[in-house]
């Protein structure tokens, strides 16, 4: 079948997340045909480039949401630049968008459409796709949603009777703000991937987030009735809350952004075939924003194990391993809380001396991280003094910064290896890959109930609750006073990591749910004859399922003109022997 992969700031590109899913997940299923779809979020990203791209992915279109294009908005004017009936559809339409979305998407509050009523949710919906066709009659929209039109209905809407409370104190420079960021989020309306030679002609649309990578899939949906499956591995709505206080903006306007993507996150929930999400903590957001249970299937993240093969099945008998040594492998950013960390790990010395902790790991991009990562070098050399064991010899701390590919640690294997317990100490966290990676490594743990957490471990592990550092130092100082429990745990752990997340298990469920989209959502599309008239049976459900019976044979395809059985199957096609009577002859090449 022919699949539509649906990005945003991941797959193809280099620096793209989840570009490792999305590769080993077309990787692995070679026999389907995929058009790649893609969002950018910068111009760093493009000028990095792709990732090589397996044969199977046969075309890949991208367009930019960093950028705008500056002829749409030249030739806008603040009316939006269309004409007259264009600019009443246009104004009908975002000003019944704004409308809801300034209700919070419910009559009475800000609890999103997933309180709301179903008609406030159909009234967004309807308002959506109005822009959608109004974009490709007037090829694109860029303009007008950044025109004084927009910020006029926006306006309105806010000061209309039963608005939003913070809704009601916005102020213009607000109001600019919010048609800016919604005029980005919309931006794949003005996109030309909806034609039939484009998400038209896919069998399954399969978005990689939720968000503005959805939203073409959405729009596949209603212009050719291409079936939607989503995969949130992590929710881009929770994604959105958590980075609204630091996008600088004033409390209406994050009132209104909010509003905003919860009810597209609910459009996109309800108009989707089926829903995957990575975890449990995953499946509950989706629920709470809408989603229907009957539609979400748990789809855990695939990753290699063949790089921990090694050291999974050494154990703790690895020479290599140290079982007084604690690890932490991520990525350093203040969501990680090395501060509590530190300070437990000072509890866990005066139990244990002889301990060591590693912090293996690169900061994360942007100036507060890399703050974050000085802070933390500096409490740790405060907390930790370099100690000698004589007034002559060169002192050594006991908290180590290092970075994969450094002397120390030339390979994340090696890191594992070296380790007796691995710990985990953030207190926001979507699907804990590091902690998978031990798991792999067959190693013990100790980790900060938060995400899908308790998920991954599953009994294999210590789990204590975050922001609190004496008992992350009693569970670790527990499992360094006894390696033999470790070394169960560990073991337990590694079984569990092959069971569930591997990338085989991955591949094969998307494999399935692939196959029951489109054998219960098939697209419907007349296959037409040379004199432009509908040729029956031209695709049998049968020809969706691999194997030489499933080929149709006649002029549908590409055998010879004059054919009787065009479009059937060749196992449907009765042949008769060549000395058949007329009787016989008359039915010879019907379909059975």
């Amino acid at each position: 079948m022919r699949i539509g992969l649906l990005t945003e700031g991941g797959y193809p590109y280099v620096s793209g997340e989840a570009r490792l899913w999305c590769d080993r997940l077309v990787r692995g299923l070679g026999q389907h045909e995929f058009d790649i779809y893609a969002l950018s979020r910068s111009r760093r990203q493009e000028e990095q480039g792709w990732i090589e791209l397996p044969p199977q992915v046969s075309r890949v279109r991208t367009a930019p949401l960093w950028a705008v294009d500056d002829d749409a908005l030249s030739g806008a004017g603040p009316r939006g630049g269309h004409g007259r009936r264009a600019r009443r559809r246009f104004t009908e339409c975002f000003g019944e968008l704004a409308t809801v979305v300034c209700r919070g998407g419910s009559e009475g509050g800000a609890g999103g459409a997933a309180d709301g009523s179903d008609d406030m949710a159909d009234r967004f919906g309807n308002a959506l796709y109005g822009l959608a066709e109004l974009a490709r009659d007037e090829g694109g929209l860029a303009g007008a949603l950044r025109s004084e039109a927009a910020v006029r209905a926006l306006e309105r809407a806010c000061r209309a009777p039963g608005a939003l409370r913070a809704a009601r104190t916005v102020r213009v420079t607000d109001l600019l703000a919010v048609a800016d960021l919604v005029e980005r989020a919309l931006r794949p309306l003005s996109l030309d991937w909806y034609t039939d030679d484009g998400l038209g002609a896919v069998d399954l649309c399969h978005a990689t987030s939720g968000g503005p990578a959805a939203l073409p899939g959405l729009l596949a949906r209603h212009f050719a009735g291409v079936p939607l499956l989503v995969t949130e591995y992590g929710v881009q709505l929770r994604a959105h809350y958590l980075a609204a206080g630091e996008t600088g903006l004033s409390a209406p306007a994050r009132a209104l952004l909010a509003s905003f993507h919860g009810l597209l996150a609910a459009e996109v929930y309800d108009k989707a075939t089926l829903i995957t999400p990575g975890n449990t903590h995953a499946r509950r957001w989706q629920e709470r924003c809408g989603a229907d249970r009957a539609k979400l299937r748990t789809v855990h993240p695939g990753m290699e194990s063949d790089r921990f093969t090694e050291v999974g099945e050494s154990g703790y008998e690895d020479p290599a391993a140290d079982p007084g040594t604690l690890l932490w492998v991520g990525r350093i950013e203040p969501a990680k809380d090395l501060i509590s960390l530190l300070h437990a790990f000072a509890d866990v010395r005066k139990e244990e001396p002889g301990a060591r902790l590693r912090i293996v790991g690169a900061p994360a991009e942007g100036p507060e991280a890399a703050a974050y990562l000085a802070h933390c070098r500096a409490l740790a050399a405060q907390l930790f003094p370099d100690e000698a064991d004589g007034a002559h010899a060169v002192g050594d701390n006991p908290v180590s910064f290092e970075e994969i590919g450094g002397p120390e640690t030339p390979e994340l294997a090696d890191a594992y290896a070296a380790a007796g317990v691995v710990v985990l100490s953030s207190v926001v966290e979507g699907f804990p890959i590091s902690l998978v990676e031990a798991m792999f490594c067959g190693r013990a743990t100790v980790s900060t109930d938060v995400g899908a957490v308790v998920e991954v471990i599953g009994g294999t592990g210590l789990v204590v609750p975050p922001r609190n550092p004496r008992a992350l130092a009693e569970a670790c100082v527990a499992l360094l006073r006894d390696p033999e429990r470790g070394a169960r745990l560990g073991a337990a752990a590694r079984a569990r990591a092959l069971e569930l997340f591997t990338v085989e298990q991955n591949v094969a469920a998307f494999r399935g749910i692939y196959l029951e989209i489109v054998s219960h959502c098939p697209v419907r599309r007349d296959a037409l004859d040379e004199s432009g008239e509908p040729v029956p049976f031209a695709h049998p459900a049968e020809a969706s399922v691999p194997g030489r019976w499933a080929v149709a044979v006649g002029p549908a395809a590409g055998a010879e003109p004059g054919n009787e059985s065009a479009g059937v199957p060749s196992w449907a096609v009765h042949r008769l022997p060549e000395d058949a009577g007329p009787k016989g002859a008359a039915l010879k090449g019907a379909a059975v």
